[in-house]
């Protein structure tokens, strides 16, 4: 096998008990599913009457759920910037050869990947925005979502950097240091770019995670997409449906993320091959076997080929 796994390969029974799970875990979510409908058809909540301004009036969309997208991709836009810097520059920290730098990077990052999203951001609402002291009663929540978005997603980052870094071979910061680059040079010039472009992929997974935590804004008042369909559901007397409906955007707004990472991951993994397969030095139309590069004698001195039946002159 030209790869290698990290597991055996199942054998027959293995691959047949495979497909009983598989067969089993759907039907038990099509009972799950089933049982849901049944519920909510109790309940009156698939009349088609509480679906219909949905498909007739413009006013839904206008005034309740683009409002609400527009709050969740300021916050997220805002947070991805901000994480990525705090990431960044937290994450470079921790690599950082000066140890009080390092000890302090790995603290801060430990402490804020161990608190809870919607924690930090009820912490930094009521104990330090909601006062006016720093921005006023508008922008305050919006202010406690990024707050508390950027600081556990840039942890989280800052470990994706670190990691990255780790997870190249050791020569590369052994060249950079031999051609007389210092370790911060050599980090700069030859190790963060390599270990971003690997990252890309995770790093845009957990861009995911910050557009779909931004839902958490909704315990802070801030006028996200999950805030204006509950605003919706009251007007229209209509929650159930407005949920379900604001659900389906996050599935797609993450599902589109998701989609943009397999592509990044797939066109990485394609650099360096090409489409014919290995290459080669031949010539067009040489024989296989045969080269343009010169034979490399003691001490790497070209040496030419001579043709055995020739006659020297």
């Amino acid at each position: 096998m030209s790869t290698s796994v990290l597991f055996d390969a199942p054998g027959p029974r293995a691959r047949r008990r495979h497909r009983i799970l598989t067969v089993v875990g759907i039907v038990l979510i099509v009972a799950i599913l089933g049982l849901a409908l049944r519920k909510m058809q109790q309940a009156g909540q698939l009349e088609p009457a509480l679906w219909k301004p949905f498909l007739t009036d413009r006013a839904v969309w206008r005034d309740y759920l683009v409002n609400g997208l527009v709050g969740t991709f300021k916050a997220a836009a805002i947070s991805i910037v901000l994480a990525a810097v705090f990431g960044l520059v937290f994450g470079i920290g921790r690599l950082s050869p000066i140890t009080p730098i390092r000890w302090f990077c790995g603290v801060v990052v430990e402490f804020f990947r161990s608190v809870p999203v919607l924690l930090m951001m009820i912490f930094a609402y009521f104990g330090l925005f909601a006062r006016g002291d720093l921005f006023s009663a508008s922008t305050a929540p919006l202010a406690a979502v990024v707050t508390g978005l950027t600081l556990y997603n840039g942890s989280v980052l800052a470990e994706l950097v670190r990691s990255g870094v780790y997870s190249l071979p050791k020569g590369q910061s052994e060249a950079g240091l031999s051609i007389g680059l210092t370790s911060w040079q050599t980090l700069r010039s030859i190790q963060l770019p390599q270990a971003l472009t690997a990252m890309l992929p995770a790093l845009i997974g957990q861009f995911v995670v910050i557009l779909k935590d931004s839902a958490l804004g909704y315990q802070v008042t801030y006028p996200e997409l999950l805030n204006w369909s509950k605003t919706l559901g009251s007007a229209f007397s209509n929650t159930v449906p407005a949920y379900l409906v604001a659900a389906m955007l996050f599935i797609l707004m993450n599902y589109t993320l998701t989609v943009i990472a397999g592509r990044v991951s797939r066109r990485i993994n394609r650099r360096g091959k090409t489409a014919g397969g290995a290459q080669t030095n031949a010539m067009p139309g040489a024989p296989l076997g045969t080269g343009t590069m010169p034979a490399q004698g003691v001490g790497g001195s070209n040496v030419q080929n001579i043709d055995p039946t020739s006659t020297a002159r």
